[in-house]
């Protein structure tokens, strides 16, 4: 009689001496309360009022940043949100060397987002949203890597501006393309002038080409619509009559 309780004891301590862990997931085991090491997948044995253990999802976690109030190089203030992923790789260094670190990381990574655009323009963040993105990404992995923390990408999601300052973007760019424009004709104007004074010292080297040139002029005139017809008459020709 005496035996059946303790038997029954010893069976239930067994039972719950015995843990599953999942495969996306690593134990983090303590014994007297003093680290002692870390479990992989599969049946593992911890035993209750000795060891402690707790489990750590392995797989990658994603993070909305909440819209962050950002002042550009250019002093335009903006609102940025993003979204973070990140996964725990070293599940001991996750749990002894930050109290928290799911809010670690995302604190870190608010700070580090306005860190970051804060010393670009607008037209960059709007233009550059890839290299941004690698800059975050790069400075929280080398922050959390001491977690045991790996940042596997940062992406920006919205940068909202003022509608007083999308007025004046809209204007910036207007004026902008103006600008352009002028540029583009004035390069063609200049070809233009180019080819003109190449030509002219082409003609002016031999006249029987600018009397094929004065017939073509001819053959346009007369195929073209209209009662009214001018003729241009070379200047050389002018000058022989002018002689006689």
């Amino acid at each position: 009689m005496f035996f059946a309780p303790v038997f029954v004891a010893i069976v239930v301590l067994l039972f719950a001496s015995f843990r599953i862990i999942r495969e996306y997931e690593r134990g983090v085991v303590y014994t007297f309360g003093k680290y002692s090491s870390s479990r992989g997948p599969g049946i593992n044995m911890v035993f209750p009022g000795i060891q402690k253990m707790i489990l750590v999802d392995m797989r990658v976690r994603t993070d909305d940043v909440p819209p962050q109030d950002v002042i550009s190089r250019d002093n335009v203030s903006v609102k940025v949100s993003a979204v973070l992923y990140y996964r725990v790789v070293e599940p001991a260094f996750a749990i002894n060397r930050v109290e928290d670190f799911m809010v670690a990381t995302s604190q870190l990574a608010q700070t580090t987002l306005r860190s970051v655009l804060g010393k670009h323009e607008l037209d960059e963040m709007l233009a550059n949203r890839d290299q941004l993105n690698k800059d975050i990404q790069d400075i929280l992995d080398t922050q959390t890597e001491s977690w045991g923390i790996k940042v596997t990408n940062v992406e920006i999601k919205h940068i909202d501006i003022d509608p007083s300052m999308v007025r004046a973007i809209g204007k910036q760019a207007e004026a902008e393309r103006e600008r352009r424009a002028k540029v583009i004709n004035a390069e063609g104007e200049l070809q233009a002038a180019k080819k003109l004074d190449e030509a002219s010292a082409i003609l002016a080297k031999r006249p029987e080409t600018m009397q094929l040139r004065y017939l073509g002029t001819m053959g346009e005139f007369v195929n073209a619509k209209g009662n009214t017809m001018l003729l241009p008459i070379p200047m050389d020709l002018l000058s022989s009559l002018m002689k006689k």
